[in-house]
């Protein structure tokens, strides 16, 4: 326990690494908007699967292990939900990075088939 000034309450450092995951969340949440706004304003839809890339690897994973840890998972439940969360957020960033390749590839085998 951290001692507060003037006999305030102590703040557990559990309290304290609670909070950082929350200001990362929401922060997190922000960036996520912000890219969802790009995808609304250009229509670009790799603006779309970045938002939800990263609305996933930072909000969506504190609400994981906080709704695991509210119904009493055990730490290897919380690590599955959190690592399911992650993974699926990464392979959305993934798909944003790699979306304008595929749509290339996919019009050039077209092309090649049309033309023979």
């Amino acid at each position: 326990m951290i001692p507060g000034p003037l006999g305030a309450e102590a703040i557990s450092p559990g309290s304290i690494a609670w909070l950082s995951r929350g200001v990362t969340a929401l922060i997190g949440l922000f960036v996520a908007l912000l890219a969802y706004r790009g995808f609304k304003r250009n229509d670009a839809p790799k603006m779309r699967l970045l938002a939800l890339g990263v609305g996933l690897l930072t909000t969506g994973v504190f609400l994981a292990v906080t709704v695991a840890n509210v119904a009493g998972a055990d730490t290897g439940g919380i690590l599955i939900a959190r690592g399911l969360v992650t993974v699926t957020g990464l392979c959305a960033v993934l798909l944003a990075l790699l979306y304008r390749y595929r749509i290339t590839c996919r019009f050039e085998a077209r092309t090649e088939k049309t033309t023979d």
